[in-house]
């Protein structure tokens, strides 16, 4: 019986053509893509950009936190991201004596870097093809329980070996083109990052949520962060006695700027794109998904912005939070929107009859490829309602209730503390436990003890829970810490939070083995139809989804016609910034004054580009999704030319259907980043380890 090793032998085949979508996997680029890298106007060779065995620009893109990108700029470990990646961080580092995020900060030497407690940086240092030692013992006729219980046990014993081969690295193997391919990739962590440098928020958030995903766009979302290393350049836990990362790989900045049509290429960690989603979850994600998150971030937006609003102190806690929930709110909606308005379901629809016909006249019934899209549609009907109760239960109490996260599970007490308000959280919980029982049959058990003690009243028990709970400070949550062991475990059974969280986690488990029932036939029809598609067209260029691994997107610098009748030119620049200000609107359309005086000196220095005019941003039609905020745009040299920061509204549904003539990257130009490092703030000396061509 045939082994599951084929797809590296069709992935080998689709290297002969390449299209212009795609997040492409650094160890095919000399075999895919040089060809087509000329073609766009590259000037570097493969080996430039990846090499196994020696030094390229791999070797200076980092994975940022947990979910962004950074690219190293000097030889001394400095590293550029996206204000917005480094937001978090540097809400935790603010106060209101020290407001970072609405004042900026600028270090003026090493002595001054802030160290941003909880942030790592993790380079790649090594990408293996583990596709033949994962898969290549599976029988082709084995079910998807047995697939994945024999690539469990693979994947362990490659890590094993892989740990040993490169001790104190991290690996991690995930799968790809839906569990049919995998890679190792050996990560160096780095957890000693200090912060450098960052606008204040009228610069690196300047727009807000109203410009999020729009253009054109003015905002300079950078900020800049510091790699430390122990005196041996490994990683090592912070100290005063550690030293700037020596990098092997920096990229050179260059001012030349950009012109229509030049070439530009972004290396970063794409976080999740679902090119291969059917119209099965299409259906799910407009009808249910979306609303769901919509409505319910919507609902808590409004009433954290409320707080905000009226308290600063309040303001730096929940800055980063509501950040957070806004981007990926904003996203669902113009998700849905361009789904429906670049008809992507009927798109899809078709192409999935194409496959039916042709997996029925040209393959095996043993092969299974004819069940595919059965097996898909049956996954999303099956478990729908549990699926829908399983998000709401999610993101109306888990992810939005904060008291009940203290109970499932908080790493740093004392941190969390300090970003919590409970009059916030009261407030937030009260409208979650509203809307939860107007939109789901499934109710926590907790409901019982609402409507027999509360006469069905949620607002009461909140209040009740809130003013009786020890876990809504950390002054009482520390009390019980200070009790002996058992008494402390009495205390916290005992606390009414703990019986709100335990009938959450009840609920959750009677949802799981529906859901995962579904999940299960749902992987095995994504996996069968993924490789289905590549045997049906072997000559097309397949991309995998993005699963946050180190990818390369390229094209050019291009305008676009979001409308009959309108164009998008390439670039932006200060004059729009002048032009959006906007005082009843002073938390999004505040411009600094000493950017107003700069402005109206025309003080741009070498940063103007031949207009005399002072860049902003610039787009690029790259392939580019969460995660890849805060990559380097570089030009055809590979030299540093704009950070990647926001894909464009009218291209929305790029996660699930590329559109060419519409998609876009947004990038800050680096000639407005250094504009701003040198003369805004002050901070030329940072501009003294840069390579600046």
């Amino acid at each position: 019986m045939k082994k599951l090793l084929t797809l590296v032998a069709m992935v080998a085949i689709a290297f002969s053509a390449v299209a212009d979508e795609g997040m492409w996997l650094l160890p095919y680029i000399k075999k895919m893509n040089s060809k087509d890298l000329k073609q766009h106007g590259c000037k570097l060779k493969a080996e430039d950009i990846y090499s196994a065995e020696k030094s390229s620009l791999k070797d200076a893109i980092v994975v940022f936190g947990g979910g962004c990108t950074g690219e190293i700029v000097s030889p001394y470990g400095l590293l550029f991201t996206n204000h917005h990646c480094g937001y978090d961080a540097i809400q935790k580092l603010s106060s209101v004596e020290h407001d970072y995020l609405k004042d900026g900060f600028w270090a003026q030497n090493n002595a001054e870097e802030l160290p941003a407690e909880g942030l790592s940086v993790r380079f790649v240092r090594h990408i293996f093809d583990v596709t033949a030692d994962i898969v290549g013992n599976i029988l082709s006729t084995a079910s998807q329980q047995e697939y994945e219980a024999a690539v469990s046990a693979n994947k362990k014993a490659v890590i094993a070996k892989l740990e040993a081969e490169h001790p104190g690295m991290q690996i991690i193997i995930p799968s790809f083109f839906g569990g049919n391919q995998f890679f190792a990739f050996a990560y160096e962590v780095y957890t000693d990052i200090r912060l450098v440098g960052t606008p204040p928020s009228s610069i690196g958030k300047f727009g807000g949520d109203t410009d999020n995903w729009m253009w054109p766009r003015h905002t300079g979302d950078f900020s800049i962060f510091r790699v430390y290393a122990g005196k041996d350049n490994r990683p090592a836990a912070y100290s005063e006695e550690n030293v700037p990362y020596k990098a092997e790989k920096w990229l050179n900045i260059s001012l030349k700027g950009v012109e229509e049509g030049d070439f530009g290429m972004i290396m970063g960690f794409p976080g999740s794109t679902e090119r291969y989603k059917t119209s099965h979850e299409i259906d799910y994600m407009l009808e249910v998904d979306n609303p769901q998150r919509i409505y319910i971030r919507g609902e808590r937006q409004q009433i954290l912005r409320k707080f905000m609003d009226e308290d600063q102190a309040v303001r730096i806690k929940y800055d980063a939070k509501y950040a957070q929930s806004a981007n990926y709110w904003k996203n669902s909606i113009g998700m849905s929107r361009g789904i429906e308005k670049l008809n992507v379901r009927a798109k899809k629809a078709e192409q999935e009859a194409q496959f039916q016909a042709w997996a029925e006249k040209n393959t095996l019934p043993e092969e299974r490829y004819t069940e595919a899209l059965r097996l898909i549609a049956e996954s999303q009907s099956e478990a729908r309602q549990e699926n829908a109760t399983l998000q709401y239960l999610s993101e109306a109490f888990l992810q939005s209730v904060e008291l009940v996260q203290t109970m499932l599970g908080v790493e740093d007490f004392e941190q969390f503390y300090q970003n919590y308000d409970a009059t916030v959280d009261r407030a937030v919980a009260k409208r979650m436990f509203q809307i939860y029982r107007e939109n789901n049959e499934l109710l926590p058990s907790i409901y019982n003890k609402i409507d027999s003690e509360f006469g069905g009243n949620s607002d009461a028990y909140v209040d009740w829970l809130y003013d009786n709970t020890m876990l809504s400070s950390l002054e009482s949550y520390n009390k019980i810490q200070a009790l002996d062991a058992e008494a402390r475990q009495e205390a916290f059974l005992n606390d009414p939070a703990y019986e709100l969280a335990s009938s959450l986690i009840e609920l959750y488990r009677q949802l799981v083995p529906q859901i995962m029932a579904a999940d299960t036939k749902f992987a095995e029809g994504h996996r069968l139809y993924i490789k289905g598609l590549m045997m049906m067209q072997p000559d097309k260029a397949w991309a995998s989804d993005a699963n946050f691994t180190i990818r390369l997107t390229y094209g050019n610098v291009l305008p676009y016609s979001p409308a009959d009748g309108v164009i998008y030119q390439h670039y932006t620049t200060l004059e729009g910034v002048m032009a959006k200000e906007d005082p009843s609107n002073p938390v999004e359309f505040t411009v600094p004054e000493r950017l107003k005086e700069l402005y109206a000196k025309r003080d741009y220095g070498r940063y103007a580009d031949k207009n005399g005019e002072l860049p902003v941003g610039f787009l690029v039609n790259c392939d580019i999704t969460g995660g890849n905020s805060g990559s380097p745009v570089m030009n055809a040299k590979g030299e540093l030319i704009g950070l990647a920061f926001d894909g464009n509204w009218e291209a929305m549904s790029g996660d699930v259907a590329f559109e060419p003539e519409l998609q876009r990257t947004i990038a800050v130009d680096i000639r407005y980043v250094l504009f701003v490092i040198e003369k805004f703030a002050g901070a030329g000396w940072l501009l003294d380890e840069l390579t600046i061509k």
